[in-house]
């Protein structure tokens, strides 16, 4: 059995209930893309699966135990998570960023320890951050803030990794830069990767296992070859398109050219996970600080 699973998760926010009976194994040293239109759950589900959320009903497992009965610190070591947008304080630096990482594994208010200090090197080296090393957070580029953020994770030491949408709002360099990393941790360090994407595309280039959420529900899950099908495309996605293979990689391409009919009044799940919007970044902003 996988590491992270779950069995008949519920979520909701009071009486409103966004997934229902959900059932869903992260494969282990893979990266998993979780993909789905705006308001499906897909980043609902990976707050939950990392501990950001409390499930209405079912539970989350990690190494066999519930997550939501383990302590912050338990968790923050064996996973870390990096919220969507995440900011840093003003004149903060790369260094000190990603000393952060090394909260969960220090005692009371105690010093950076040599082997911190080392790992928190080997992060920076990692992400390819060493030339900003003393540059603050907030002078860098959309990319390399990204990588500093990585950076940060990486040196919590553990084995999971998860993203919500960490390409946002990056021009198409970025992005690549960003996703190159980390399929380079996912192949050189055997990082469990789990990742909300929005586009598809990346979707089945960089991840090796895919969920497509629709309302909540998973719709499709497996290989890139087996997920990315018109099927699934009308469904989760409410798109007519061709699936071409990349000459490449030979991962599936998705290129749309109009929107389905099959799916007629199809109201956006946005609107119902938006009241819960500031309690659940408020909780990110803890637990990322715990961290």
């Amino acid at each position: 059995m996988e590491r992270l699973y779950t069995q008949k998760l519920d979520i909701g926010y009071g009486e409103l209930s966004i997934v229902k009976d959900l059932n869903i194994s992260i494969p282990s040293g893979k990266i998993t893309a979780l993909v789905g239109a705006n308001g499906s759950g897909k980043s609902t589900i990976l707050k939950t699966l990392a501990r950001i959320m409390k499930p209405s009903g079912g539970q989350v497992f990690l190494d066999g135990k519930s997550i939501h009965q383990q302590s912050t610190k338990e968790v923050a070591k064996q996973l870390a998570i990096l919220p969507q947008n995440p900011t840093a304080p003003d004149g903060l630096t790369v260094s000190e960023l990603v000393t952060y990482g090394r909260f969960p594994h220090q005692k009371g208010f105690g010093s950076l320890t040599k082997e911190d200090k080392e790992i928190v090197q080997w992060a920076i080296s990692m992400t390819g951050m060493v030339d900003f090393y003393d540059r603050p957070v907030d002078q860098l580029s959309g990319g390399q803030r990204q990588r500093a953020w990585i950076a940060m994770a990486l040196a919590q030491g553990t084995d999971i990794l998860f993203l919500d949408e960490p390409t946002t709002f990056l021009d198409m360099a970025h992005q690549l830069e960003v996703l190159k990393l980390l399929q380079k941790l996912n192949e050189e360090e055997n990082r469990t990767i789990v990742m909300v994407v929005h586009d598809l595309n990346h979707a089945t280039r960089y991840a090796q296992h895919m969920v497509a959420i629709s309302r909540g529900t998973v719709m499709a899950e497996g290989t890139p070859a087996e997920v990315m099908t018109p099927e699934m495309l009308r469904k989760v996605f409410n798109i007519e398109a061709d699936i071409l293979t990349d000459p490449r990689t030979g991962v599936p391409l998705c290129l749309p050219y109009e929107l389905s009919h099959a799916v007629e009044n199809k109201q956006p799940a946005s609107s119902l996970v938006q009241p819960a919007a500031q309690a659940v970044q408020e909780e990110e902003r803890k637990l990322v600080g715990t961290r």
